[in-house]
């Protein structure tokens, strides 16, 4: 009796789980970039004292799903959409190198490249800093930034440093509690020369929200389902004790 109350149990602990991870994706439907998280989970014997005969639910770890999101072109200079694969760098909250596909872009008052969460976007030898005051600012599809300082005539254009562009393999990708993608070793990856970009375009987020809420429903109604099964498995108990009363 107890076999299946543990299975329910701890089948309901992955399902309120599994409603986290896709109430996040629906949150960021909207989200410039944004790579949708995939659960899963599968049954483990518990191992102790005696024979293994009790089985539970056990999360694995999490992957993302890495096609691309829609491209939205936008006009606007700053902005930038990786094609196919690959990742733009950043630099984390923790000093790390990190990895995104959003590519909204912009600067502060120091000339620090930044994407729309304020993170500093790096080149090949660390942040870009732009010189300021700048005119006009173009980026490649190689990733190449070229400025033309204030005041100075059209033909005057100087490159300032290109955006470190990696491609590590999805494969060899995981997302850090921060959002941010990170090598699965932890170290960098190397400058990718062949990942490019479209100027005046940024990669939407790849949620369905549609069959995000579908999800949602779906791992409502398994949770009521163990519920119910835990329910079951107590009146089986009562009425087990209540036939040892008896006898």
């Amino acid at each position: 009796m107890d076999k299946f109350l543990y299975i329910s149990m701890t089948g309901a602990k992955q399902n309120m789980y599994a409603l986290a991870v896709r109430s996040n994706n629906l949150a960021n439907a909207n989200t410039d970039g944004f790579k949708a998280d995939m659960n899963q989970a599968r049954s483990m014997q518990a191992f102790g004292e005696g024979m293994p005969t009790r089985v539970f639910a056990m999360t694995e770890k999490p992957s993302s799903d890495f096609k691309a999101g829609p491209l939205q072109t936008t006009g606007r200079d700053m902005d930038i959409a990786v094609k196919g694969d690959g990742w733009i760098a950043v630099q984390a909250a923790d000093g790390s190198e990190a990895y995104t596909r959003s590519g909204s872009l912009n600067f502060d008052t120091t000339g620090m490249l930044r994407n729309a969460r304020g993170e500093p976007v790096m080149g090949d030898n660390g942040p870009i800093v732009l010189p300021l005051p700048i005119q006009k600012i173009d980026i490649g599809s190689d990733g190449m930034i070229s400025v033309q300082p204030q005041g100075a005539t059209p033909e005057v254009i100087e490159e300032v440093a290109r955006i470190k562009l990696v491609n590590p393999g999805n494969e060899n990708m995981m997302r850090g509690e921060d959002g941010l993608f990170r090598t699965m070793n932890g170290q960098p990856a190397p400058a990718d020369p062949t990942v490019g970009v479209v100027n005046g375009a940024i990669e939407g987020s790849n949620v369905n929200a549609v069959n995000e809420m579908v999800a949602l429903i779906d791992l409502q109604r398994q949770f009521e389902m163990q519920v119910k099964m835990m329910k079951t498995a107590e009146d089986n108990d009562k009425a087990s004790a209540e036939l040892m009363r008896v006898s």
